[in-house]
């Protein structure tokens, strides 16, 4: 690398870190982190447990901006000594100069992806249900992959992930499953996971190892946290209960204490089985269908706010947001943003947020 592109990379770095710097306001951040600090030593601060939560939570996403900040402003002092010694004549420093480029850059875009999403209900955690199309056992295989993947990537995340509702297939996979993850931006990432994903692979349950096409419908809404002053009708429910089973469940096969809520004006169906009574169930199960009723009502009166959770075609073919290809070569796309990549081993490891950063990416480009 040339001295000439290893500055211009450094000029590129320190205009977007001052950029950075002046949205976060840096100097009012440390200031409201030593604030909420010192209200956390008050000794009346746990006498309100809803508010220390989120006292605690907003310390944490204030802290950790900072942290990240200063290791990119920490990384770049690092490369302008290392450039530095190396334009006086030290020799051995070009490998490290570059390796410090591939890791500011990462870090960098990252950072700025992140401090973008400033949508409502962003700093949401994500409730994500995925459903499989026509086919079966193949598409219900396909859905327990689909799973998988975003368990893993919240363990990468480091985000808390909790199952809701869990149905086994019949055979093998999953019939339908429900689960929220929780974390910094959670909803702002994810919700770019909404739509159909299909798998196209030689299928496992063919005798005549011929190649199958499968779908999963992923739905991803903000879990809102804050009590939500919306009215629902006793009439406009209908209460079911039964025995949990399937994973998730503390008390799996013991008790009727699983509860399915449908809205009957919309069609909505909400499943909760994760909680340890069924009084505690329905509540979560209310809470989850009030959410997606704001969310409903939100999109029919504003398109603006149509994006937090499009409406999802029928699941098939042509619908599709990313197509998972194992067979006969390995590629994962999206149709959305035409990023692809042939480590389809790693995406269903979880390794997702090139995907994720690329769709949001394209998303702000357009505004």
């Amino acid at each position: 690398m040339e001295n000439f592109e290893i500055s211009r990379h450094i000029e590129d770095f320190t205009e977007r870190l001052t950029d950075l710097k002046d949205v976060l306001q840096i100097d009012n951040l440390q200031k409201k982190i030593a604030s909420l600090e010192e209200e956390m030593m008050a000794p009346a601060f746990w006498d309100n447990p809803d508010h220390a939560q989120k006292v605690l939570k907003l310390l944490k996403q204030d802290k950790d901006i900072l942290e990240k900040y200063l290791t990119i402003a920490k990384l770049l002092d690092d490369l302008e000594v290392y450039f530095a010694m190396h334009k006086a004549g030290e020799e051995g420093l070009l490998s490290e100069i570059e390796n410090l480029i591939l890791e500011i850059e990462k870090f960098l875009s990252n950072f700025e992806i992140e401090m973008l999403l400033n949508h409502e209900y962003d700093d949401a955690s994500a409730y994500i249900e995925l459903h499989p199309g026509a086919g079966g056992t193949e598409s219900q295989d396909w859905t327990s992959m689909l799973f998988r993947m975003y368990r893993r990537y919240a363990e990468k995340k480091g985000y808390e992930f909790e199952i809701i509702d869990y149905q086994e297939g019949e055979e093998a996979g999953i019939k339908s499953v429900s689960f929220i993850i929780h974390g910094p931006k959670a909803y702002g990432y994810l919700r770019s996971e909404h739509g159909v994903h299909r798998l196209i692979r030689i299928s496992p349950f063919d005798s005549n190892a011929r190649r199958h096409t499968s779908f999963c419908a992923c739905h991803v809404t903000p879990d809102i946290e804050e009590e939500i002053n919306i009215e629902i009708k006793p009439d406009d429910i209908r209460v079911d209960t039964f025995r949990s089973s399937g994973a998730g469940g503390q008390h799996v096969n013991k008790t009727d204490s699983a509860v399915r809520i449908t809205h009957l004006p919309t069609g909505i169906v909400v499943t909760c089985q994760s909680e340890r009574s069924q009084i505690q169930n329905r509540e979560r199960a209310m809470k989850i269908l009030k959410a997606k009723l704001v969310q409903r009502e939100y999109e029919a009166q504003q398109r603006r706010l149509k994006e937090i959770s499009g409406d999802i075609d029928e699941i098939s073919f042509g619908s599709q947001i990313r197509s998972y290809i194992f067979h006969p070569y390995s590629l994962v796309k999206d149709h959305r943003t035409n990023y692809e990549t042939s480590d389809i081993m790693s995406v269903m490891d979880g390794e997702i947020d090139d995907f994720i950063n690329a769709y949001l990416k394209s998303k702000y480009n357009k505004r």
